[in-house]
């Protein structure tokens, strides 16, 4: 979780094979009549974890912490 603390607090909007946008109606969310760009992290390549989150400004808000795949994005 450190590697993932360290990536979303200095390169939250690189895209990668473990970062990137979702899709589709996943792919963004409204808060406070605002959308933004919905980003799914994955802490580890190979694993099923996840971390939803948005960014405002340079703000990077954790939305959702799933620890496996979840069901959405299957």
């Amino acid at each position: 979780m450190s590697d993932t603390w360290d990536f979303l607090t200095t390169t939250p909007l690189e895209t990668t094979l473990t970062n990137y946008r979702l899709m589709g109606e996943l792919g963004t969310i409204t808060r406070a009549g605002r959308t933004h760009q919905r980003w799914q992290h994955k802490p580890t390549a190979k694993g099923s974890a996840r971390v939803w989150y948005y960014v405002d400004g340079r703000t990077v808000y954790l939305e959702q912490v799933h620890t496996n795949h979840p069901n959405e994005t299957k």
